[in-house]
């Protein structure tokens, strides 16, 4: 296994690297030089205002949301067992659009949009797990079928919503529903998020790990499982809530990178949880660059080129793991 100080210095430098490029491509390009100098305070005011007013906050944006899906999509595949699982598909993403819409609908702005989109995911959460149990316990087969139908119910409320927006409305909830990281969003609150969500699983690392191993054992060697697993569904919730709320629905993220790790990393969770904050949120720094320069000076949403990486990243992963 890969040394767990040596991995994380390596996805450090690594994100560092890919938020600099960012920073650097674009409709206007500048050197890493130029980059850098404005980042140290020099620079010329057209470069100062290209880089830290309408570039660094995207970036970060981008970095924090791509964190906070992939640390999402590891805990729900240690809950469930099952490296398929993500918060797309168990319908948790779903309730937070159908949230964000709403209050978007509504003509609200701001913490209310979050707000509403972490009580959609809330929801999904409930009806996933109170379907799910039925009149017996659940089990992660179960659950995951469950979140599956959950997940095309809030679909079809989308469309719903969709078809009984405003016109004018109309166009800009699309593009956020295929994912956007806009210029003007404030990634801090995505951030902090993201790094005390990391400092609280770490410490519970062997429990996660004991969990993943099914919750018999688990159960037998002390783990209170049931505490567990809601504690990891909330915090799963709240993560997709905040990425949803930052930049719409940015698929496969929380899907591929937690997979894509385990293959090279092995599946300590005190090593992957960690892992997965830095390498998602640099996909998706990447994407949202290249998302930009595609077609500049237009720009695609970044859902789209999310997809297009992660699907033919995914189906190499399931051709590895036959």
């Amino acid at each position: 296994m890969v040394s767990y100080s040596r991995a994380l210095i390596v996805l450090t430098l690594l994100s560092l690297l890919c938020i600099l490029l960012s920073l650097s491509i674009g409709s206007a390009s500048l050197s890493c030089s130029d980059t850098w100098a404005v980042l140290t305070g020099s620079g010329t005011p057209l470069q100062q205002t290209l880089v830290l007013e309408l570039r660094l906050p995207r970036t970060l944006t981008g970095f924090a949301t791509g964190g906070l899906l992939a640390v999402a999509g590891a805990l729900m595949q240690v809950l469930l067992r099952n490296p398929l699982a993500d918060p797309y598909v168990l319908g948790l993403s779903g309730g937070a659009a159908v949230g964000a819409l709403l209050a978007m609908l509504a003509g609200v702005t701001g913490t209310l949009i979050s707000g509403s989109a972490f009580a959609g995911a809330l929801l999904a959460t409930f009806l996933v797990f109170g379907l799910a149990h039925g009149t017996g316990s659940w089990t992660p087969s179960r659950l995951l079928l469950t979140g599956v139908v959950v997940a095309a119910g809030w679909g079809a409320a989308i469309t719903l919503i969709l078809a009984m927006s405003p016109a004018r409305q109309l166009p800009g909830m699309l593009y956020w529903l295929m994912g956007d990281i806009s210029p003007a969003a404030k990634p801090a609150p995505g951030l902090i998020l993201l790094v005390a969500v990391c400092l609280l699983l770490v410490p519970i690392g062997r429990s996660l790990n004991v969990l993943a191993r099914g919750p018999m054992q688990a159960a037998t060697l002390g783990v209170s499982v049931r505490k567990l697993e809601w504690l990891i569904y909330i915090l799963a919730s709240l993560l997709t809530a905040t990425a949803v709320t930052m930049a719409g629905s940015v698929g496969f993220v929380g899907l591929v990178v937690p997979h894509m790790l385990r293959l090279v990393l092995g599946n300590d969770q005190r090593l992957i949880l960690p892992a997965c904050a830095l390498a998602g949120g640099a996909l998706l720094v990447l994407a949202d660059a290249l998302a930009r320069v595609v077609i500049a000076p237009e720009q695609l949403p970044v859902g789209v080129i999310t997809a297009l990486l992660g699907v033919p990243m995914f189906l190499y992963l399931l051709y590895r793991s036959r």
